[in-house]
């Protein structure tokens, strides 16, 4: 990075230099899950640690790991390899496990036994979503474009022929976008310039977001996000769409039955940009639900999901409160939408306006992304 003048702020250069280690006060012991673990067991390893992933350990010498990674844990004494992280599962594999490829329905019209398909290994859902197809590590004194890295306490990288990374360290923390958010929000005077700026202003809207309507049942709005690779779905009031489909219908001289109507509701994502917010759904709303509830709910409403989500004694007390809508305005100030993030603990913001329409979203990729882009913006202008 080059140098910056003398007429550079010193409090934007310190910042931009800050290492991963400065994010991560806390340094968690890792909360990981053997390659034998079942999806079940996994997913109660997410609810009691309040996690929407977990990096997947097996013993050495038996795999390449994701995205042709060799990620080992040493003996810090003796140096001897102890295991080998070999993937990260998200809530999002989970999803798309329970999604499947396969007929979604039995001969008696029945869904296919959820106990079945949670009692297989963690170890074979691996890079059924696009991030987890890689594993990703972070040097402490460095600073990707990621969800979330393991990063190495005394590691050191190797080269090797046909695998991307070889690296072993004593142990290992993770760093999430979560974790630089709450780092950011932290230096408010750093670079309360650029946090004073509205996410519009700033161009940290997505207004390509994709919705479900309040009418698509859960097991459809979980195929949708699997096939689309999204961690999130807002929810919109279908009624008005029912009204534009009836109009264009009539003018074809075209007649279908109520159970037409029915089918619209749970027909694949479409442009929601415009339509009444009502409510949202996340892959880590399945995260606290017993698979018996899971399996009864699947042909209900995703809105009624999301409220007996919220209702759930599984998320009393938690942030995770299901229907709860988190939103903001477009002339909403980024240190505004952080601070919601961060004391919310949600992954997107909604953005609409007066009248409750959506007009888009800003992610933690979206915040990170801009405030990245003003800071080396000022360092070298």
């Amino acid at each position: 990075m080059q140098q910056p003048t003398a007429k550079k702020p010193d409090t934007i250069q310190a910042v931009v230099e800050k290492k991963v280690k400065d994010l991560m006060r806390d340094w968690r012991r890792l909360v990981e899950v053997p390659y034998t673990a079942s999806l079940a067991h996994t997913m109660n390893v997410l609810v009691a640690n309040c996690v929407v992933a977990v990096p997947v350990a097996a013993p050495p010498g038996h795999w390449i790991g994701a995205g042709g990674s060799m990620i080992m844990e040493a003996d810090k004494s003796t140096g001897v390899v102890r295991k080998h992280y070999i993937g990260m599962v998200t809530m999002l594999d989970i999803l798309a496990h329970i999604a499947g490829s396969e007929d979604a329905h039995d001969s008696s019209g029945d869904l296919l036994d959820l106990d079945r398909k949670m009692a297989v290994p963690i170890s074979s859902i691996i890079g059924h979503s696009v991030e987890g197809l890689s594993l990703w590590t972070l040097n402490p004194n460095t600073s990707k474009g990621i969800h979330r890295a393991l990063v190495p306490v005394d590691g050191q990288v190797e080269e090797a022929v046909g695998v991307k990374l070889v690296e072993s360290a004593t142990s290992y923390m993770m760093v999430t976008q979560m974790d630089v958010l709450r780092f950011l929000r932290e230096r408010t005077p750093e670079i309360k310039e650029i946090l004073r700026q509205s996410v519009k202003e700033m161009e940290g809207i997505n207004e390509n977001v994709m919705a479900i309507t309040d009418k698509t049942k859960l097991i459809e709005a979980i195929k949708c996000m699997k096939s689309s690779f999204l961690n999130a779905v807002p929810i919109v009031g279908g009624d008005h769409l029912h009204t534009q489909l009836i109009t264009v219908c009539l003018s074809l001289s075209l007649h279908f039955n109520c159970f037409f109507w029915d089918q619209i509701d749970s027909l694949s994502l479409f442009q929601g940009r415009g339509r009444k917010l009502v409510g949202t759904f996340s892959a880590t709303d399945l995260r606290g639900c017993q698979l018996a509830t899971l399996q009864t709910w699947l042909h209900r409403s995703v809105l009624d999901f999301t409220d007996a989500v919220r209702n759930s004694l599984l998320f009393e007390g938690s942030v995770a409160v299901g229907r709860e809508l988190v939103t903001c305005r477009p002339e909403s100030s980024l240190e505004e939408v952080m601070e919601k993030v961060v004391s919310k603990h949600v992954h997107r913001i909604w953005v609409i306006d007066e009248h409750g329409l959506l007009l888009g979203v800003v992610s933690l990729s979206d915040m990170i992304r801009v405030v990245r882009h003003s800071l080396l913006s000022q360092l070298h202008t």
